[in-house]
Order: structure tokens, then C-alpha cells, then sequence
């Protein structure tokens, strides 16, 4: 075994990720992150994160104030949301479609709720009618929801979802993770309550921060459960539920230190507020919409090329991601090497997938930075060769024309 003394400098790979995430970094994030640390209550440090605050309201397309960072990968997020929500015994209705569903549900369990799920088979979405028929005979306080599971890459629409909730006056949450930036998120005009995001797919930052945006309706609920820390505690009047049931992930304390009275509650990870805030400046700068369109043109080309060189493509047009494709892997292939030859001979990356899909599809990805033509069709391109060399037939050359000629249209 290696001694730590003769470890030698990293020396990574170079890689285009074309996965389900994360994505290549924009040059532009990774400089920011290389600025030097100042002091986490430095008045400059303080103005960044109002800054922070001000421009993933437009990303999230809010007026919400309490629109915020928790440091973590985009998980942090959830967690704060449901452990900050989710009060011992509270009934929780959940659609599930895929993996990330069935995360929601292990959460709000070791919150301490009651999971009550609306199922479908994983590709699928969930009837709107379902959830709200769930909502009267459960009465929860709370409909947690993803909107892109990247485990199958379907999209639940929200909009209707988001009215019922209003209708019963429950609150709504949602997983943005890896929609956010890639496509349509109206966070106000859905009635969306709490939606979370990280920065590693759409946003095509690093993992390691977590935006999270809170509707009124929600702050209420979580400050009724307020309880700071004794060591930090100035007076002010506490909350009369119970208590959340985390500190790190306390969002009462975290709405505390993002507020002007930066009643401290952990060190903010710099460096990670630097990326965050220079991958909004990007979303900001290119305009949501346009970066939504961008996604979508990706998506379609992918699609089409997929299509022309003979595979199979997974799911439903109607409800697929635009910004990852699922794919079937053909009869008699094996997706593993499949995926370690795009890596060794191309320096692409593509997926599998979880639980009943395991193995059994592709997903490839087209997301932030990647989600350009010549990526597309380097994939593409790199697909067509690797699977031709392990006997497979295929229409060569067909998927790159294919996806030429889509985005060209689109």
C-alpha cells in the first residue's frame, strides 16, 4: 500500500461528461472559485450573499426573499426543506415515478411523517386527479413532489399540482435538482411553496451548493418551529411546535444568518457562494428562456439522433427531460463496457440507471455547457463507432446527420 508521502498530484482526466450529472463546470465558475476566502461577516461577504439572494430569484422565478443557499450537494437542500416542514406525524402525500420519489419518501420517514405515496410504474407521471384524491383522504400538510427524476428521465408536470395544493391549502414542495436551468421552472406562477436545486446539472456548476426558495406561506410554517441555538440565542421569540430536527439543516436559522441581523450559524463555504453566484450571473446573462430553449434544441437533436442510428429511445416524448435521454441498451450488449469504451477511447461519459432500470438503459445527458451541437454530436458520433465495433448494426453515420439536421430546424 501507497504511503500518503508518496501520493502524487492530482492529475485527473479530461472528460466530457455527458451523464445525468454531474456536468463539465463552466470556465467561469471554476475562476470565481479560485478567488481568495474573506471573512464569512466581512460586509463585502454579506453583500454577496444578498447578491446570491437577489439573482436566484430570477433563476428560480420568484419574488420570494427567503431565497437562499444550504451548503451541500443539491440532497442538503432537500433535507433542510423536509426535515424544516416535516413536523413527528405529519402526513406527507408523495408522487413517485422513479428513485428520487422514493428518496422523498425515506426522508420524510426519518423526519418522523407519514409518507403517503402515489405510485405509478417508473416512466410514467402522475395523474393530477390521484394526488389531489390523495390530499382529501389523507389531509397532509405537505405534497412533496420531484419535477425531473433522472432516473427515468421523465418530468411530472407541476402546474396543476401546484393549484390543487393552493385550493387545499397544503404546501407544496418540490425537487428541482435537475430541471432548474434546463427547463421551464415558474416557481410563483405554479404555487410552488419550497423548490430546491443544486448546481451540477442544468446550472453546470460543482456539486457542493444547494439553492432553496421559500414562499411566505412556508417561512410561516417553519418559524412556527423556531428554536435557536443557545449559544447564538439573543431573545427573540421562539416557535410554540416542535422543534426541527437538525441544526446544520435548521432553515429558521439559516433564513437568521442570511437575514440582516447575520445572527451566525455555521461558516459559509466561500468559495462555494463564489461559484454560486457566478453560475446565476450566467443563467441571468443568457436569459432563463433562452437557456430553457438552448436545452430543449439539445434534447431534440439528441433524440433524433438516437433515433436515426436505430436505438430505442426510453419513455414518453410528451413527459421526457429535455435535458437527459433515456436510451435502451440493444439486446445481447453489454451496457458496461459500452460505457467504459466511450470513456477510454473518447473521454465521454455516459450512464445507467437505478432499481428496475439497472443495466437496461442509457442516460445521456446534454445539460449547462454541454448542452451545445458539437457536444451532441460528439456523443453521438462517439456512440456510433463504439457500438458498430462491438456488432452492432446500426444505420452509421445516420444519428450525427440526424441531429444536424434537428437542431439546425429547431
Amino acid at each position: 500500500m501507497s504511503q500518503p508521502a508518496a501520493f502524487a498530484q492530482l492529475d485527473l482526466p479530461s472528460r466530457l461528461l455527458m451523464g445525468a450529472g454531474p456536468t463539465n463546470v463552466h470556465p467561469r465558475i471554476l475562476r470565481a472559485m479560485s478567488y481568495d476566502v474573506i471573512g464569512q461577516m466581512d460586509p463585502e461577504m454579506t453583500a454577496y450573499m444578498d447578491e446570491v439572494m437577489a439573482l436566484y430569484r430570477e433563476v428560480f422565478r420568484t419574488k420570494n426573499h427567503w431565497t437562499l443557499l444550504v451548503n451541500g450537494s443539491a440532497r442538503s437542500a432537500i433535507e433542510a426543506a423536509l426535515v424544516s416542514l416535516v413536523s413527528p406525524g405529519m402526513k406527507v402525500v408523495i408522487p413517485r415515478f422513479g428513485r428520487f420519489g422514493l428518496l422523498l419518501t425515506e426522508i420524510v420517514h426519518r423526519c418522523g411523517g407519514v409518507p403517503c405515496t402515489v405510485d405509478v410504474e417508473w416512466g410514467e407521471v402522475v395523474d393530477p386527479a390521484r394526488i389531489e384524491a390523495a390530499i382529501i383522504e389523507h389531509k397532509p400538510g405537505l405534497v412533496a413532489c420531484v419535477h425531473g427524476d433522472t432516473s427515468t428521465t421523465t418530468a411530472q408536470p407541476l402546474e396543476e399540482i401546484g393549484r390543487i395544493c393552493r385550493k387545499h391549502d397544503v404546501l407544496f414542495y418540490v425537487d428541482a435538482t435537475a430541471t432548474l436551468g434546463g427547463m421551464t421552472f415558474e416557481t410563483d406562477a405554479w404555487n410552488i411553496d419550497v423548490a430546491t436545486a443544486g448546481l451540477q446539472k442544468c446550472l453546470n456548476g460543482p456539486p457542493g451548493s444547494a439553492p432553496i426558495t421559500l414562499s411566505d406561506r412556508a417561512v410561516a410554517a417553519i418559524l412556527k418551529r423556531r428554536h435557536d441555538e443557545a449559544g447564538i440565542a439573543t431573545g427573540q421569540v421562539q416557535g410554540d411546535g416542535p422543534v426541527i430536527q437538525s441544526n446544520y439543516f435548521d432553515l429558521a436559522m439559516l433564513m437568521n444568518y442570511w437575514s440582516p441581523a447575520r445572527m451566525n450559524h455555521h461558516t459559509e463555504a466561500t468559495s462555494m457562494l463564489y461559484a454560486a453566484r457566478e453560475t446565476a450571473r450566467l443563467v441571468v446573462e443568457e436569459g432563463v428562456e433562452a437557456r430553457v430553449a438552448r436545452h430543449v434544441r439539445a434534447g431534440r437533436a439528441m433524440v433524433a439522433g438516437l433515433r436515426a442510428m436505430g436505438l430505442k429511445v426510453y419513455g414518453d416524448d410528451a413527459t421526457r427531460m429535455s435535458n437527459v435521454t433515456g436510451v435502451w441498451v440493444p439486446e445481447g450488449v453489454d451496457n458496461a463496457r459500452i460505457r467504459q469504451l466511450m470513456r477510454d477511447d473518447f473521454g465521454i461519459e455516459i450512464v445507467s440507471s437505478f432499481g428496475p432500470l439497472t443495466g437496461k438503459i442509457w442516460r445521456i445527458g446534454a445539460m449547462g455547457i454541454n448542452a451545445r451541437k458539437d457536444k451532441v454530436l460528439l456523443t453521438l458520433a462517439a456512440l456510433d463507432s463504439v457500438l458498430a465495433g462491438e456488432g452492432v448494426t446500426l444505420n452509421r453515420g445516420a444519428g450525427v446527420d440526424a441531429a444536424r439536421a434537428a437542431w439546425d430546424a429547431a
